[in-house]
């Protein structure tokens, strides 16, 4: 059965690595000037464990979304870790999204109510986000190129080869110890590119809770990616 992936080189890698993304596409990470048929060679040394990964039953699983789902008061949705109760109100036209021990939104305007919870949310993964990857920047003593939120589908961060940090704004619904995991994740790819050894030592060392955010985010990450 033929193995379809696709390379991402890079001047600054010194070692090949392998990544199954979101939607379940295989990447290589590889240095520069790898030979196509070395890349060949590691992919099928390591076909069973990617096949194992792509066959995972939660992290890859599609999430069902019924078109023209009503909203009602009383669903819930995520935010820091916590589930929120929904209240649609009769309430002003100007208002959007609200938030004050529980969400509440306009009944006019449930009809584009994915647009502003994403809204609500972008805004908030900036404010409490983007302020916690320079204080951990500053306590790991490692300088980046720009730190932003994004909408990615497929990773919840990543590290560029300018060392520029994009964080997926849908980290704003997980837990704070799982925000700052991906935080101290992607920040110490500054100071070690690969996932050695050296490099998880760093990321324990600076996020105590890495073990358990990481696998709060293999057990419960598609529930982040759920739509309201």
């Amino acid at each position: 059965m033929k193995l379809n992936y696709i390379v991402n080189r890079s001047p600054k890698r010194h070692k090949l690595t392998i990544t199954v993304e979101r939607d379940r596409s295989v990447v290589v990470h590889a240095p520069e000037n790898t030979p196509e048929e070395q890349i060949q060679e590691v992919v099928d040394s390591r076909r069973q464990w990617i096949y194992e990964k792509i066959g995972h039953s939660q992290k890859y699983r599609e999430l069902p979304h019924p078109p023209g789902k009503e909203l009602i008061s009383g669903e819930s949705v995520l935010y820091l870790g916590r589930s929120y109760r929904i209240e649609v109100i009769d309430g002003d036209l100007k208002q959007g999204v609200h938030f004050d021990r529980c969400f509440t939104i306009p009944a006019v305007k449930v009809n584009i109510r994915k647009r502003l919870f994403q809204e609500w949310y972008l805004e908030q993964a900036r404010d409490k986000i983007l302020p916690r990857v320079k204080r951990y920047a500053r306590e790991m003593g490692v300088e980046y190129a720009s730190a932003k939120i994004v909408d990615s589908q497929y990773r919840w961060g990543s590290c560029t080869a300018k060392n520029n940090i994009n964080l997926n704004w849908r980290l704003i619904k997980a837990p704070v110890f799982v925000i700052d995991y991906i935080i101290v994740h992607e920040l110490a790819h500054l100071m070690e590119p690969n996932h050695t050894p050296r490099f998880w030592n760093i990321v324990r060392t600076q996020a105590p809770l890495a073990v358990k955010g990481r696998a709060w985010l293999k057990e419960n990450g598609h529930f982040l990616e759920s739509e309201i």
